[in-house]
C-alpha cells in the first residue's frame, strides 16, 4: 500500500474529519539509466558549482533566490517561505460544489486519491463522499502543495475521493478551432466513420496504455545481462498510401476490420 504523503482535515462546515492522501500515480516500474564514465565505468555525480569560482558548494549551502532586477535578487531561507503558509497547508475546507459535467478535462492536473485516516471520521468522510455521488457534484477547495496554494477538485470514487490539483487559470489556453463548414462532414462518410468506430470498440483494459519502448528496453537489458548483445529493431513507418477518395477508403477500412474479426 502507498504510503501517505499529506495528512490533515477535510472540512465542510462544521463537519471535520482526518484524512491521508497518496499519489494516484507512479513512475516506479520506468527504467532509469545511470551515468558513468565511459573510461573507469564509474557513476558520475552532479554538484552545485560556483559560477564564478568553479569551487563546490555543498547542499546546505545554498538558498533560494528571486530576480527583482538585471543584477539583483532576493534571498529566502526556509524560515521565510514557511512564514507564507496558510491554513489551507493541513485543511481541505470545501469552498462549493460544482456539477461534474461542467469541468472539462483541460483543467485537470495531477491525481491523488484521499481517504479516512482515522475510525472515528469515517462515517463523515462517507457522508460527504456519497452525497456528492448522488448529486453528480464534485468539491472545490484550495490546499498548500509543493510550496504554492493550487485549486483543488474532490471527486467521489469508490470507497474513497479524489482529489485533483488543478491548472491555474493563465495555464489553460482557449481553443483555437476552425469552425468552417467545410469542417461540417456529409452525412455518407459520417455513417462509415460511425460504423467503423463500433467495429473497433472494446473494454477498457489498462493494456491499452503499455509503453513498447519500456518493454524492448527491458528485454534488450536482458539480453545484454546474457552477454547476447541485441539491438532493437527500428520499426518501419507504415505508408498511408495516396488516399484519392474518402469514402473508397473507409469502405475498405470496414471490410478490413470484418476480416479480422472472422
Amino acid at each position: 500500500m502507498s504510503r501517505p504523503f499529506w495528512k490533515g482535515y477535510l472540512k465542510l462546515s462544521l463537519v471535520t474529519c482526518p484524512v491521508a492522501m497518496t499519489p494516484a500515480t507512479t513512475d516506479a516500474a520506468k527504467v532509469r539509466f545511470h551515468t558513468l564514465s565511459r573510461k573507469t565505468g564509474r557513476r558520475v555525480e552532479s554538484r552545485y558549482v560556483d559560477a564564478e569560482t568553479g569551487k563546490t558548494v555543498e547542499p546546505d549551502a545554498t538558498a533560494k533566490a528571486y530576480a527583482v532586477g538585471e543584477s539583483e535578487t532576493v534571498i529566502l531561507d526556509d524560515d521565510d517561505l514557511d512564514a507564507v503558509a496558510l491554513e489551507t497547508t493541513r485543511t481541505i475546507d470545501i469552498e462549493m460544489f460544482v456539477p461534474r459535467a461542467d469541468i472539462a478535462w483541460v483543467w485537470f492536473d495531477q491525481p491523488h486519491y484521499l481517504a479516512p485516516d482515522d475510525p472515528v471520521g469515517e462515517e463523515a468522510f462517507a457522508v460527504i463522499r456519497e452525497a456528492m455521488a448522488a448529486t453528480s457534484m464534485v468539491g472545490i477547495a484550495r490546499l498548500v502543495l509543493y510550496r504554492r496554494e493550487r485549486a483543488i477538485l474532490l471527486e467521489p470514487r469508490d470507497a474513497g475521493i479524489v482529489l485533483w490539483t488543478l491548472r491555474f487559470g493563465e495555464e489553460v489556453r482557449a481553443p483555437e478551432f476552425d469552425d468552417s463548414p467545410k469542417s461540417k462532414p456529409d452525412a455518407e462518410p459520417l455513417a462509415l466513420v460511425k460504423k467503423l468506430i463500433a467495429e473497433r470498440t472494446r473494454d477498457w483494459s489498462p493494456e491499452m496504455v503499455s509503453d513498447p519502448v519500456q518493454e524492448r528496453l527491458l528485454a534488450l537489458i536482458a539480453a545484454e545481462k546474457k552477454g547476447k548483445p541485441a539491438k532493437a529493431a527500428k520499426p518501419e513507418p507504415e505508408s498511408g498510401g495516396n488516399v484519392v477518395n474518402i469514402m473508397d477508403a473507409l469502405r475498405k477500412s470496414l471490410s478490413q476490420e470484418k476480416g479480422k474479426k472472422s
